[in-house]
C-alpha cells in the first residue's frame, strides 16, 4: 500500500463504507454531502445496494466479499484514508473484510479514526442486520472504532438489553458500550418524543449531554448517516471525539433545517457548508448531575477592554490607579492568611472608582464580601454553587479552551467567556495548543455574549484581539513583569483603541482544533 503523498493543498480524504441509496436520501449519498459540507473528499465503498425510496425499503443486496476488498485496495493504493466512516455493512463477511483492513491502514496510520455507524435498521422499518452480523459489530467492529454513533435502539439491540428510556439507562449503556472497546460513544437521542434533541456523548476528553431544541421537520430521512460521516470529516480534520460529535450536532442540525420533500414519504436533510457559523446549532453540555439554570447577571460595561489579572490587593490599587477598570484578583491559595481581607480590600478599592471586579475561584468568599463578579475555570464547575452565585446576583466568567468546554459554559449562559489560550504562554501549563486570532475571532461571531482573550498578550497582538471582535484582552505578566506597569498599561490601552479602529477580521467557517488526539 505504497502511495504518493497527497499536494499539502489536497483536501482530507474520507472513505464512507456503505449502502447505496436509491433514494437519494441516506447511505452513501448522504455520507457525500455531509463530508463535503467539510471541506473535505468523499470516498465511497459501496457495501451494499438497496432499491427504495421515501416511503419503503424494497430490496437489499450485499456486494461480494470480493467487489468489496477490490474497492478497498484500488483507494489504498491511490487515496489512502484521513479518516473512515461505515453504515450499512450487508453481510457478516463483508464486516469481517473491513476489519481486517482498518488493521491494514493502521500499520501505518495508528491514529486514524474510524467512526462506526451501526446500521441496523431502516427509518421506514426494514432490518438490516441478522444476528451474524450484530455478533461481527459486538466482537469485529466495535473494538477496532474510534467513535459509534448508535441512537437508542440501537445502542440496546447491540448490548443485547431492554430499551433505553431513562438518561441514566443510557448512560449505563454508554458505559457498557465503552467495555466493548471502542473508544468513545454518543448515543443519539433524535428519535425519541420531547422538545428538544438529546444525545449523550462518552469520550476520553469529557462526557455529558449535548441538547438542542428539536427541529419541527417531516424530513429527516438519512439523519443517523449525516451525523456519523460529520464525525469522521471533523476527526479527518484533527479534531478529537467530543469536538467532532459537537461539530457533527451542529451539522445534522443544520442539515435537518434545510431538509426538503423529494417523494411522498420523509424528505432527505439537506448537509451545507457554513453550518458552524450559526449561533442556534450550539448545543449546550451538561455535567452529570447538573442542569443548566438561570442566566447570570449581564455585564455593566460589556466592552471590558485591558482586563488585568494581578494576585493582590495592593496590585488592584495600582492598577486601578493607571486607570484600568476590569480587574481580576487571582490569589490560587485557598489558605492565603490574608485571603478575606485582600478580597474586601479589592471589592472596596474596585467600588470607589466603579470598575469591574472579578474574584477568581473564591466563589463562597466572594459572595459573603458583596463582590461584582467571579471568575471560574472548567475544574471549579463541579465543584462551585452556581444557583447561589446566581442568586446573588454576581457576574460569572468561565475559562474555555475548546469546543465542548464552550458548550459547557453556553449551557450555564455566563456574563461573558474567556477564550484561551490565544497564543503560547508560561504563566500557565496547559495541554491546549495556542487557539490563534482565527479561533478567536470564530467565537467572538458565534456568540452572543461578551468574549475575553486570554494568554501570551502584548500590544500588537491586543490589537489584533480586539480586531477578532473581543469585548477584553486579559493581561498578567505584561503588566505585572513590566519595569514600568503604568507605562505598559497606557501602551497597552492605546494598542486596544488601534485594534478597535481596524477592519473586522473574518472568521474562519470551522475553528481550529485545540487539543491533539491521541495515538
Amino acid at each position: 500500500m505504497t502511495h504518493q503523498p497527497a499536494p499539502k493543498s489536497a483536501p482530507a480524504v474520507v472513505w464512507s463504507v456503505a449502502g447505496s441509496d436509491s433514494g437519494g436520501g441516506a447511505g452513501l449519498q448522504a455520507d457525500l454531502r455531509a463530508i463535503e459540507g467539510f471541506g473535505a473528499h468523499a470516498c465511497t465503498v459501496v457495501a451494499a445496494i438497496t432499491a427504495q425510496n421515501s416511503v419503503a425499503v424494497q430490496q437489499i443486496e450485499p456486494v461480494s466479499p470480493a467487489l468489496l476488498e477490490a474497492q478497498l485496495t484500488a483507494l489504498a493504493s491511490d487515496m489512502p484514508p484521513a479518516a473512515i466512516k461505515t453504515g450499512m455493512l450487508g453481510s457478516a463477511e463483508n464486516l469481517q473484510l473491513l476489519a481486517h483492513w482498518i488493521d491494514r491502514l493502521r500499520q501505518q496510520h495508528p491514529a486514524l479514526p474510524v467512526v462506526v455507524d451501526p446500521v441496523l435498521r431502516a427509518s421506514t422499518g426494514a432490518v438490516f442486520a441478522d444476528q451474524a452480523l450484530l455478533h461481527g459489530y459486538r466482537t469485529a467492529l466495535l473494538p477496532r472504532a474510534t467513535l459509534i454513533t448508535p441512537n437508542r435502539s440501537e445502542a440496546a439491540a447491540l448490548l443485547g438489553g431492554a430499551p433505553l428510556h431513562s438518561r441514566p439507562a443510557v448512560e449505563q449503556a454508554a458505559s457498557a458500550l465503552l467495555a466493548l472497546g471502542c473508544k468513545a460513544v454518543v448515543i443519539t437521542g433524535g428519535d425519541e418524543a420531547g422538545d428538544r434533541s438529546e444525545d449523550y456523548a462518552a469520550t476520553p476528553q469529557a462526557s455529558g449531554w449535548l441538547s438542542l431544541p428539536r427541529v419541527a421537520t417531516a424530513h429527516h430521512h438519512g439523519t443517523g448517516c449525516v451525523l456519523a460521516a460529520s464525525a469522521a470529516a471533523a476527526m479527518a480534520h484533527g479534531f478529537v471525539e467530543i469536538e467532532a460529535i459537537i461539530l457533527a450536532k451542529m451539522a445534522t442540525t443544520h442539515a435537518l433545517r434545510h431538509g426538503y420533500g423529494a417523494g411522498q414519504g420523509a424528505g432527505p436533510v439537506h448537509p451545507c457548508a457554513r453550518f458552524a457559523l450559526a449561533f442556534e446549532n450550539l448545543p449546550t453540555m451538561s455535567l452529570a448531575g447538573q442542569a443548566g439554570g438561570s442566566a447570570f447577571a449581564k455585564l455593566s460595561e460589556p466592552d471590558l477592554g485591558l482586563y488585568a489579572i494581578v494576585d493582590s490587593a495592593v496590585w488592584v490599587q495600582r492598577v486601578l490607579d493607571a486607570g484600568v477598570r476590569t480587574v481580576q484578583l487571582r490569589i490560587k491559595d485557598s489558605k492565603h492568611p490574608s485571603l478575606r481581607n485582600e478580597v474586601r480590600t479589592s471589592i472596596t478599592a474596585a467600588q470607589s472608582v466603579n470598575a469591574q471586579l472579578f474574584i477568581n475561584d473564591h466563589w463562597a468568599l466572594a459572595i459573603e464580601e458583596g463582590a461584582y463578579g467571579v471568575h471560574l475555570g472548567q475544574e471549579d464547575l463541579e465543584s462551585a454553587d452556581l444557583g447561589a452565585i446566581a442568586g446573588a446576583g454576581l457576574r460569572l466568567g468561565l475559562s474555555t479552551h475548546s469546543y465542548w468546554e464552550v458548550c459547557r459554559a453556553w449551557a450555564l449562559q455566563p456574563s461573558y467567556i474567556a477564550c484561551g489560550p490565544i497564543h503560547p504562554t508560561r504563566a500557565k501549563r496547559m495541554p491546549w495548543i495556542a487557539q490563534g486570532n482565527d479561533n478567536l475571532a470564530y467565537w467572538c461571531a458565534l456568540l452572543p455574549l461578551p468574549v475575553v482573550a486570554i494568554a501570551g498578550m502584548d500590544g500588537p497582538r491586543a490589537a489584533q484581539a480586539m480586531q477578532c471582535g473581543a469585548a477584553g484582552v486579559a493581561v498578567i505578566s505584561a503588566i505585572t513583569g513590566a519595569p514600568s506597569p503604568e507605562a505598559e498599561i497606557a501602551r497597552l490601552a492605546q494598542a486596544l483603541q488601534a485594534g478597535r479602529l481596524l477592519p473586522r477580521r473574518a472568521s474562519p467557517e470551522l475553528p481550529q482544533s485545540t487539543l491533539q488526539r491521541a495515538c
